[in-house]
């Protein structure tokens, strides 16, 4: 293997995310990450009277009218079931499989690019979706709520008071934490992009893996599974607005998502390695 192939290309990688960051399609799919916020801010204020009185417990949803921070990590809740996954696994299922089907693959790996190199570029990329697209949505969810509802101090789960730089501050925290979830969910896409070459097939795979993982872990009966599933620890984002935060609660979940990182980056690169591109 030459000099060439060995190195980190740091022009390779802005290509790449340059090239992400520019498809249309993208680009739509962060702008409807951010409309969910939107929409669920505006209903919230047209049909709760008042706008002022807080709820009871730690929904998220029944603090939004108290306080707009609330808008924040209410739409994260939602889009985590959902529109989170889908995102990534848009941009996951088309690493690989969409060179291969726009017959872009085997020009990559003629430049000459090694197919390691090649694997740890798209995953880089992958992974920066899988940080950006949950701080959209906290973002989006916290301009939109300050306006309709303001801010102030927040509340936490555990019934103590924080301000609201501190706030913000575990807000950040949040996205952090799944961001490294999604990049996670990211890792098995990218291993389902190298066993195909149609980037829509490598998508509805990986979107009902998440689904049938989230559907699993509401069956009692297969509690001895629920450790191991994908999506197990994903709403344990919640730990980080208890005082003081509860750092050990927030373990599992981050020793599960470096499990899957590192078990299906191992298999992409087992399959991609010694896969024959013809396109």
């Amino acid at each position: 293997m030459s000099r060439t192939d060995t190195q980190v290309s740091p022009r390779f990688l802005l290509s790449e995310l340059r090239l992400i960051a520019v498809r249309r399609r993208n680009q739509v799919g962060l702008a409807a990450l951010a409309a969910v916020p939107v929409v669920l801010a505006v209903a919230m204020k047209v049909t709760t009277p008042g706008g002022r009185e807080g709820g009871q417990g730690p929904d998220f949803f029944n603090q939004i009218t108290g306080n707009g921070f609330f808008v924040a990590l209410a739409a994260l809740g939602v889009e985590l079931t959902l529109f989170l996954p889908i995102a990534i696994a848009m941009l996951a299922g088309d690493a690989v499989a969409g060179e291969a089907n726009q017959g872009t693959l085997r020009y990559l790996l003629t430049v000459p690019v090694a197919r390691t190199r090649l694997l740890a570029v798209k995953y880089a990329g992958i992974v920066l979706g899988a940080f950006v697209a949950p701080l959209t949505v906290a973002v989006s969810g916290l301009v939109v709520g300050l306006l309709l509802f303001g801010g102030g101090d927040v509340t936490t789960l555990s019934g103590s008071t924080i301000g609201f730089g501190p706030a913000v501050l575990r807000l950040l925290a949040v996205c952090l934490y799944l961001g490294v979830c999604l990049a996670a969910l990211g890792a098995v896409g990218l291993f389902l992009s190298t066993l195909t070459e149609q980037p829509m097939g490598a998508t509805i795979a990986l979107t009902m893996l998440t689904v049938a993982s989230a559907v699993l872990g509401q069956v009692p009966q297969l509690d001895w599974l629920h450790p191991y599933l994908l999506t197990r620890h994903w709403q344990d984002f919640g730990e980080l607005l208890r005082d003081p935060v509860s750092w050990g609660a927030l373990g599992p979940g981050l020793l599960s998502a470096g499990a899957y990182i590192a078990v299906f980056l191992s298999a992409a690169w087992a399959r991609f390695a010694g896969r024959d591109v013809t396109s």
